[in-house]
């Protein structure tokens, strides 16, 4: 029997959703064309479904419509972050120091490593072998004002969630602006930023049923955040240019879903993943699950397989029909091991033996139970073969 694959790369991207694909048709075929900063009628009608599309993204997260700003994508927003707060600490004469967390997806450790290049200085805060923060460390290095802190909220590579409320009110302690990747939370955590002082946060569209190509920084102070593209007088000035409307329709359309369904989506994603990792851990004995011991997100499963290799493993996963990756997908092709499993303490071999199985909104209890029949029979067999090769 042929049975369809099986998607469980979820935290990678995430399928159009056929609600936000509905919302998205009207400025994709012509009905609105106009420019949003056009004064005439075409324009007006352009700008209000911008606006409509803000106030969406906006009550998902429990902020204010004004301070949405849409970007290209996750990774922009937190380019923009970062190197925003630390070119405005430049620009009030501040010393440009960011610090953020060791295990942050590379948009930001790659944007804080930038600011070096322009003059400033980075701090990497450690995490621990269960992937949290050194709270110790941190306070040291807040002690020196950064510019701004970063740390995300769910590992986009272990799901592992971190104490950001906490955080978050150490910085404000601190005097330090504080800014979360909310890539990998928002839809699947329940959170919501009006009751937390987080004054910066991303999130991405495509990790939530968008489309690629969109997505949005929230900015609670915009005095904080020097813009990295320069031009017109859009979004307040820090992301100048002609919006991409259709993809901030279907933004805010998939924000909306996202948030509504929350707390059931959690409890319904929460429950496959732990009949997977039982599946997985019954199969395999020696499999180890990282950042076991915390609390961890309902859609994020990373595992150990000793023994193996990552490549060797994908590869015959997607023979078998069961899509998977080694972590983050901005790495893939990489020889390196993943800087988060490094960071978390756990030897280089062993972190080259790392598959991240990730749900989503279309994964269905059959996919599971297909999941969990082929997974561990597939890497029994990968096993068995590479024993009799050195054997």
């Amino acid at each position: 029997m042929n049975f369809p694959p099986v998607y469980l790369d979820h935290a990678a991207t995430t399928p159009v959703r056929p609600e936000v694909l509905e919302a998205m048709l009207p400025l994709l075929g012509g009905e609105l064309f106009g420019n949003p900063s056009s004064g005439h009628r075409f324009g007006r009608d352009a700008h209000a479904a911008l606006e409509g599309a803000r106030r969406e993204v906006a009550a998902a997260l429990g902020v204010e419509p004004g301070s949405v700003v849409f970007t290209s994508g996750g990774t922009e927003a937190n380019n923009l972050a970062i190197i925003g707060s630390a070119l405005s600490a430049r620009d009030r004469g501040e010393r440009m120091l960011v610090a953020v967390a060791a295990t942050e997806h590379k948009a930001v450790l790659a944007a804080a490593h930038e600011v070096t290049h322009l003059g400033g200085a980075e701090r990497v805060v450690p995490v621990t072998s269960h992937g949290l923060i050194d709270m110790g460390v941190l306070d040291r290095i807040l002690s020196e004002r950064p510019a701004v802190l970063s740390v995300m909220l769910v590992n986009n590579e272990t799901g592992v969630i971190q104490p950001v409320a906490a955080i978050a009110r150490r910085a404000e302690a601190a005097g330090v602006a504080f800014h979360s990747d909310l890539v990998q939370a928002f839809g699947k955590v329940p959170f919501t930023l009006g009751d937390h002082p987080i004054g910066l946060a991303t999130i991405s569209g495509h990790k939530i049923g968008a489309p690629k190509g969109i997505g949005a920084l929230l900015v609670r102070d915009r005095s904080r955040l020097a813009p990295l593209i320069h031009g017109g007088s859009q979004q307040r000035g820090l992301r100048p240019g002609t919006e991409n409307i259709a993809g901030a329709v279907g933004l805010g359309r998939a924000a909306t879903l996202a948030a509504g369904h929350v707390a059931e989506e959690s409890a319904r994603l929460r429950r496959l993943l732990e009949e997977l990792a039982a599946a997985l851990r019954a199969g395999i004995p020696d499999l180890v699950v990282v950042g076991g011991s915390e609390e961890r997100a309902p859609h994020v499963l990373n595992v150990l397989v000793p023994g193996t290799d990552t490549a060797s493993l994908l590869m015959h996963l997607d023979l078998a029909g069961i899509a998977a990756s080694g972590g983050s997908a901005c790495a893939t092709g990489a020889i390196e091991p993943s800087h988060v499993l490094l960071a978390m303490g756990i030897a280089p071999d062993l972190a080259h033996s790392a598959i991240r199985f990730s749900l989503g909104w279309e994964t269905t209890s059959a996919d599971i139970a297909r999941a969990a029949s082929v997974v561990p029979a597939t890497i029994n067999t990968l096993r068995h073969a590479a024993g009799s090769l050195h054997g």
